[in-house]
């Protein structure tokens, strides 16, 4: 995302903060991949390895943002669970003229109960091409959660430039590392598979398995602290000079994942694609 303050705070939340789970979060997702280890020196456990086809909501391990929106003034989108949709065997994340949250619009966003650490992290997305809109897949943390300072790992597809892909990451809410990738394709045209392997002394961002950047920590620290993931879809405002305007185009917008997936460093567990 761009240099912002912290987009995941929730600020306007009816719910009100989440607490971060228990030492064993995530341990118990999926039986035939539960492989939990220690994040190092922090005291907690990073998530069990799993993969999703997102043919359905599995309420164990997900949750759907509903009814606030995030701190950053110039998001301009609220969240609503209801446009978070599974059908025809896919996730369809929905953008709604339905004003939520002081905003005019709502949005999808779908997030991990649990945290995870250094691993591969997959997503096979279909993202939207329009001017004015963001489809996101990425790690979070933040001082929503206990304090936590704001670590975070993006790809985020810019809608008025759908043959790209924006790639960055915050460490203690310091930004300011955006690479943006020619995917050589049109993203919001097919599903592909998205990954990053986040390592202590390095992430390195895939498109359909083939390495397309690494970050090393030569422009700034890289993040060390677990987070949820989320796939999100949202409009801005006053944001022409990074994803164009958004005029709402008669009819919903939606970007469809069909599968997330993450594994623990170096280890053999499920992918998207297999």
């Amino acid at each position: 995302m761009m240099d912002r303050s912290p987009a995941h705070d929730k600020a306007a939340s009816t719910a009100g903060p989440a607490a971060r789970p228990a030492f064993a979060a995530g341990c118990a997702i999926t039986a035939a991949f539960a492989v939990c280890f220690a994040a190092a020196g922090l005291g907690y456990a990073a998530g069990a390895a799993f993969v999703d086809p997102l043919t359905r909501h599995d309420k164990s391990h997900w949750t759907k943002s509903h009814n606030w929106k995030n701190a950053w003034a110039d998001n301009n989108t609220g969240w609503r669970r209801e446009n978070v949709r599974f059908t025809d065997g896919i996730m369809h994340l929905d953008l709604t003229r339905r004003p939520t949250a002081g905003t005019p619009y709502s949005g999808g966003e779908y997030q991990t109960r649990a945290f995870y650490h250094y691993g591969r992290f997959e997503a096979r997305i279909r993202a939207v091409s329009y001017p004015g809109v963001v489809t996101g897949f990425f790690t979070y943390t933040g001082p929503t959660f206990d304090g936590d300072p704001h670590h975070e790992i993006d790809f985020e597809f810019l809608g008025d430039k759908p043959r790209h892909v924006q790639l960055n990451y915050f460490t203690d809410g310091v930004g300011k590392h955006e690479t943006l990738i020619d995917l050589g394709f049109d993203a919001s045209e097919s599903f592909n598979t998205y990954a990053f392997e986040w390592r202590p002394d390095s992430i390195r961002w895939f498109v359909n398995g083939v390495q397309v950047h690494e970050e090393t920590g030569a422009r700034g620290p890289l993040p060390s602290v677990p987070g949820k993931i989320y796939l999100h879809l949202w409009a801005g405002k006053n944001l022409a000079h990074w994803i164009g305007d958004f005029v709402w185009p008669g009819q919903p917008l939606t970007a469809q994942v069909a599968c997330v997936a993450f594994r623990p460093l170096d280890s053999a567990g499920p992918s998207c694609e297999e």
